[in-house]
């Protein structure tokens, strides 16, 4: 029988991928997708293995700088990988379908459970006390994420100083659009030595934030009036665009963007938000997916799909638009200084909108002490068992943890 070798495991050759149709390449694709448990870092090593180590796609050292480029923009990573490895195979239609097949099993999946929960009320059921356990476990999973992200982004005194103002900004009402391009620009500024220049930028964004603050006042009744609760196809695909285009780090950086649009407009309530992440966590998708679920609560199905195709828009279009010069952002380190400025801004908007959430959650629960063990509970697990299936566990687990301890609250 004759055995068939690739030239190019040669270390001397360049890594390409084999040779197959666009069905193969989507299959190939959807495979990885419906295995895509345990957040990034498992969904990247498995890419890594069979990709990399394996059929050598790619080298892994080009591997790793892509890696690094998308740990810088924007979108999950992974998705980000699939795209750009798919292009590489079968140009970009193929980068679409990689794309596609990656994101498919989670979406509707996500799909489908949307429909379930909207269809029944779990109020003061057995479901419903499960969900607040669920709850109570979302917050430890997004504390958790808090550390991990900080630890690789706040790397000195001034980004740590960057996160905490953005943070007590967003407690204090402030935009994120006055703070992320603030502390991004600051950040630059300080690392190319003018600090001058940084201060102004600082009471710039102060005075921006301070006359938006009195004139906003007077006209936030109207506002609300005219947004409360309208939620058009284009409105929702927005509030994903935005998400997917502010997602640093992981999919846990989306949060405070799509609460603030989903639930400021009334499309959903925290409870049902949280219910929502809860929900992402159980399935082998990237966590962004749980915007899904808010479109879901938004607009039905078709907001499903508005609010799915804005979030993981850009995750596509970079690869797609920037295919051939992506790997020059490892080397353009102003690009890299605004870039760790704004995602160390991010990170004090997470930390911010997890306090709000804890206190939500905190209101819910029949029985405070109960909750807390089952948040601290979870947390414990989260950092002291370190498997892809974690997150899952830990979802479930909290799930019967609240159907036994909170009986007929939900």
């Amino acid at each position: 029988m004759n055995t068939l070798t690739r030239p190019e495991t040669d270390a001397t050759t360049e890594a390409v991928p084999p040779a197959m149709s666009y069905l193969q390449l989507f299959v190939r694709f959807l495979k990885f997708g419906l295995l895509a448990w345990g957040g990034p870092v498992a969904q990247i090593g498995m890419l890594r293995s069979e990709l990399v180590d394996e059929e050598r796609w790619i080298s892994s050292e080009r591997f790793n700088k892509l890696l690094a480029v998308m740990q810088v923009l924007p979108g999950p990573e992974a998705h980000e990988l699939c795209v750009h490895l798919g292009i590489r195979a079968k140009g970009r239609l193929g980068g679409v379908l990689a794309g596609l097949g990656f994101m498919l099993p989670g979406f509707l999946l996500m799909f489908a459970l949307s429909w379930l929960y909207f269809q029944i009320d779990i109020a003061g059921t057995a479901l419903g006390a499960a969900f607040l356990g669920m709850q109570a476990a979302v917050i430890a999973l997004i504390v958790r994420a808090v550390h991990r992200i900080g630890e690789h982004i706040l790397l000195d005194r001034w980004l740590w100083a960057i996160a905490i103002a953005c943070a007590l900004a967003a407690m204090g009402g402030v935009d994120f659009w006055i703070t992320l391009p603030a502390g991004g620009l600051v950040y630059a500024l300080l690392v190319l030595k003018h600090r001058a220049l940084a201060l102004l930028v600082t009471l710039a964004a102060v005075a921006l934030a301070t006359a938006v603050a009195l004139w906003t006042a007077p006209t936030a009744k109207l506002v609300e009036t005219v947004v409360q609760g309208q939620a058009s196809v284009l409105l929702i695909f927005a509030a994903g665009l935005k998400a997917g285009l502010l997602t640093f780090g992981g999919a846990y950086t989306a949060i405070p963007f799509i609460r603030d649009d989903a639930v400021g407009r009334g499309w959903l309530t925290d409870g049902q938000f949280l219910d929502g992440l809860a929900l992402s966590g159980v399935l082998p998708a990237p966590l962004i997916i749980f915007a899904t679920f808010v479109g879901y609560a938004a607009g039905g199905p078709i907001g499903a799909v508005a609010m799915t195709a804005g979030i993981f828009l850009p995750a596509f279009a970079f690869s797609l638009i920037f295919y051939d010069r992506l790997e020059a952002v490892v080397d353009n380190k102003r690009l890299h200084a605004f870039l760790n400025g704004v995602a160390a801004g991010v990170v004090g908007l997470i930390g911010a909108t997890t306090i709000d959430l804890a206190r939500v959650t905190a209101e819910r629960v029949p029985s405070l002490t109960a909750g807390i063990s089952i948040f601290a509970a979870a947390l414990a697990f989260l950092y002291f068992w370190k498997n892809k299936l974690n997150v899952v566990v830990v979802i479930l687990a909290a799930g019967l943890a609240g159907w036994l301890v909170f009986p007929g609250q939900g």
